[in-house]
C-alpha cells in the first residue's frame, strides 16, 4: 500500500484505539530489528517452540524463520502469552522438498550470514560474534541439533561457553541468552538495526489493526470508501 495512503488508514484506525495503546505500539515498534533474525528447524516440543517465540519477542527480533521438513511447528498459547501476534512468521514446510535449504537461501538472498548454533563444530564464543552484519542464528531441534545441511551452508558456528559437565542448553533457553547477548551489544553499537521509516509506518499499523476489535472489517470500510486516496 502506498504510504500516505497507509499514514491516512492508520490514522481513521486511531481513533478505534487508546492513546496510550497507540503510545505503546509507537514505543515498542521503535525497538524492533531486522538486523538479527531467528531460525528454527524441525522443532517438536510445543513449550521449547512457544518459549523461542517469546524470547524473540522480549528482545525486539520481528522476524522468525520456520523449518518444518520433519516436526510440525506448535506453539502453545500458555507459554507465548500472545507474543506471537506481534512477530513476522514465516514458515517453511512444502512437501518433497528440502525447506531447510529453501530457508536459507531466501536469508541468503536477504543479506544475511548464516550462523548456526552447536557446541560441536568449529566455531566462535557467542561473545565474540560480530553484529555489525545482518545475522540468521540458526537453532536446530531437540534431540540431533542443526541438520547437516545447515552444517553445509552455513557461513560460520556459534557456542555459549559453558563450565558445566552439560555440554548443552535446552533449546529454548539457547535462544534467550544467545539473544541477550547479541542484542544487547547491537543496541551498544553503531550498527543501523533500527527498522527504516517504512517497515516502520507498516508495522505500527499492522499491530494497530490487530489491536482493536474488528480490525479487519474496519479496515476494509475505510478501503471502501476511499477507494483511490
Amino acid at each position: 500500500m502506498e504510504q500516505q495512503k497507509l499514514k491516512r488508514l492508520t490514522g481513521y484506525l486511531r481513533e478505534f484505539a487508546t492513546e496510550e495503546r497507540w503510545e505503546t505500539i509507537s514505543e515498542v515498534a521503535a525497538k524492533r530489528t531486522r538486523h538479527i533474525t531467528v531460525v528454527v528447524e524441525n522443532i517438536y516440543q510445543p513449550h521449547n517452540a512457544s518459549a523461542v517465540l517469546r524470547s524473540c519477542d522480549g528482545f525486539g527480533i520481528q522476524d522468525v524463520y520456520i523449518i518444518e521438513n520433519d516436526n510440525e511447528f506448535d506453539a502453545s498459547s500458555q507459554v507465548t502469552i500472545g507474543a506471537d501476534q506481534w512477530l513476522n512468521i514465516q514458515r517453511f514446510n512444502k512437501k518433497g522438498v528440502n525447506n531447510t535449504i529453501s530457508c536459507i537461501n531466501t536469508l541468503k538472498e536477504k543479506g544475511y550470514q548464516i550462523i548456526a548454533t552447536s557446541p560441536h563444530e568449529n566455531d566462535t564464543d557467542l561473545n565474540n560474534l560480530s553484529v555489525d552484519q545482518k545475522t540468521a542464528l540458526v537453532f536446530g531441534n531437540e534431540l540431533d541439533g542443526i541438520s547437516d545441511t545447515v552444517k553445509e551452508m552455513a557461513d560460520g558456528y556459534v557456542k555459549i561457553p559453558m563450565t558445566g559437565f552439560s555440554e548443552s542448553f535446552n533449546i529454548s533457553v539457547s535462544a534467550a541468552i544467545c539473544l541477550y547477548d547479541v542484542t544487547l551489544r547491537l543496541r551498544n553499537s553503531e550498527v543501523s538495526w533500527r527498522l527504516d521509516e517504512d517497515e516502520l509506518e507498516q508495522l505500527k499499523y499492522e499491530w494497530l489493526k490487530n489491536s482493536i476489535k474488528a480490525g479487519d472489517e474496519l479496515e476494509k470500510k475505510w478501503l471502501k470508501n476511499n477507494p483511490d486516496t
